[in-house]
């Protein structure tokens, strides 16, 4: 797989996913909830910080959670050109090129949104506003995809858990999030397939090796 069929894919990841982030930040409110199945919702929320909403450090970690995504984007960059000046097999340049995909799509809601977009409290946002919801840097990552496939009430005799509530699949994620996940299956399912031939390479190395040590003339040219 070439670089152009790899930026191609990247390029339409990222088109569907800020496509759909744009349309949900404009006709939802903060909250509202659309059911599609009983299964599954479109339910906007914003994630403030890391995996599943987590936060810390307040602005200034917001910051810099942000500029380490942009030097992880980098890395993943230089590691999807790598693979593929190596030829590496298909599977895995499809990978990385998701993962790339899915990491852009979510820097972009954190570097631009807070400034091309009002807040979402309590009224639809606005495009392009004179004033953003946040400065530059620490905008808000928008969710929509909500799967609770089951309930469960646990029962008040259990330990630790009785009583309470679990719903599964309970976070909010959006076709970034996708991406990446989907990126990082295809690398664990396919392992064997993906990285065979690093082994056959290893083995052929290692067969020089043993060639050279029990007949040393063969490194005399």
């Amino acid at each position: 797989m070439n670089l152009k069929k790899s930026l191609v894919l990247v390029f339409v990841v990222l088109l569907i996913d800020q496509a759909i982030k744009i349309y949900i930040k404009t006709h939802f409110i903060l909250g509202e909830s659309v059911a599609v199945f009983d299964w599954f919702k479109i339910y906007f929320v914003e994630n403030n910080g890391m995996a599943f909403g987590a936060e810390w450090g307040g602005k200034t970690g917001k910051i810099l959670l942000t500029l380490f995504r942009l030097v992880a984007i980098s890395g993943i960059f230089y590691w999807l050109l790598i693979s593929i000046k190596k030829k590496e097999h298909k599977l895995l340049i499809i990978a990385i090129s998701l993962i790339l995909a899915g990491a852009i799509g979510n820097i972009i809601d954190s570097v631009f949104y807070g400034q091309i977009f009002t807040d979402s409290f309590h009224k639809l946002a606005q495009i392009f506003p004179e004033k953003g919801y946040a400065p530059w840097l620490q905008g808000r990552v928008v969710d929509m995809f909500y799967f609770p496939l089951f309930d469960i009430n646990f029962p008040q005799w259990l330990p630790l858990i009785g009583g309470k509530h679990f719903t599964f699949f309970e976070p909010v994620f959006n076709i970034a999030d996708s991406a990446i996940t989907i990126g990082v299956f295809i690398m664990i399912l396919f392992n064997k397939k993906i990285f065979s031939h690093k082994k056959d390479e290893e083995k052929k190395f290692d067969d020089e090796i043993k060639k050279i040590i029990n007949d040393p003339s063969q490194t005399i040219a």
